[in-house]
């Protein structure tokens, strides 16, 4: 039995499809990564796998159970953490995650017992009596992950738990999610950062309410873009963008910093050759060296 299973969902908000005829399973003890920009679908998506929203068509099955006839049962089975802190803002850590022991039917030795356990897990013993709205944002989201695992869900929905997190603690929160799903859970999770996507074992891209590619990171990468990517490093990149893309067997020219991504088509055997061709033409680049395409090269290419 599948952990998730969406069959032709769509969701309307009257003539707006937010959602459009998607259908995914998700395997017992996956990370399964839910990709795609702000605006694509992907928290009216795991909206309705937790049952807060319905599906305007389509099914939706949690463990078995569907979201709309046995919300019940999937509530008791899932961990969801929201896109927004919705934690109690004057409440202490240590207070926030007693109330929702309390919410879960946690209580006495087992509700003590819990609570400290998911502090050291999580690294949150030294904040457990500072009040959650002076918390800085990586640690409202432990304490936010810390409360959706209180009892033990078999299944953990995360929409965007890392969203405006710096790079350190984002590293720490993929560290804890990798271990949950070490000890057995399976894990649903919604970002629109691209580079989190190489610690989810299978990836679903969403554009525009569409699911657009769904399969394991590097085959993705050799499907979307069977050709070759080169970085190339030039001078003022943005202004030579349109000349580059004019190269013979140039599928696609995005930027990542200084540097340009050149994805070329696999029929072009020779893509040093069409690059010294490039320089000949006016382009400085400075250096090209061939990279391995990552899944924002496939995104961008698979949006086209």
């Amino acid at each position: 039995m599948l952990a998730v299973e969406l069959e032709n969902v769509t969701r309307r908000f009257g003539d707006f499809v937010a959602v459009d005829d998607i259908s995914i399973g998700i395997n017992r003890g996956e990370i399964f990564g839910f990709l795609g920009p702000n605006g694509s679908g992907k928290s009216t998506t795991i909206k309705m796998i937790c049952g807060i929203l319905r599906p305007s068509e389509g099914k939706i099955h949690v463990l078995g159970h569907d979201t709309v006839r046995h919300r019940k049962s999937v509530v008791k089975s899932i961990g969801y953490m929201s896109q927004k802190f919705s934690l109690y803002p004057s409440l202490t850590v240590d207070e926030n995650l007693r109330f929702y022991a309390g919410v879960y039917g946690i209580r006495g030795a087992a509700r003590r017992d819990k609570i400290q356990k998911l502090l050291e897990e999580n690294n949150l013993t030294r904040q457990r009596n500072r009040i959650s709205r002076e918390l800085p944002v990586g640690w409202k989201q432990r304490l936010a992950l810390s409360c959706s695992l209180l009892h033990e869900p078999e299944i953990l929905f995360l929409d965007e738990p890392t969203g405006g997190v710096d790079p350190s603690s984002r590293r720490q929160f993929w560290d804890i999610i990798v271990r949950k799903a070490e000890q057995g859970a399976t894990i649903f999770v919604t970002t629109h950062y691209m580079d989190e996507a190489e610690y989810c074992d299978r990836i679903g891209l969403i554009y525009q309410g569409k699911l657009i590619a769904l399969g394991a990171g590097d085959d993705l990468k050799r499907k979307a873009i069977p050709g070759a990517v080169y970085e190339l490093t030039l001078p003022d990149a943005i202004s030579y963008m349109k000349t580059i893309g004019q190269g013979r067997g140039v599928q696609e020219v995005t930027v990542h910093g200084r540097a340009l991504h050149v994805t070329f088509d696999d029929k072009t055997h020779d893509p040093e050759a069409v690059l010294e061709q490039l320089v000949r033409d006016g382009a400085p680049i400075a250096e090209s060296r061939k990279i391995a395409p990552s899944l924002e090269d496939v995104f961008v290419t698979l949006m086209k």
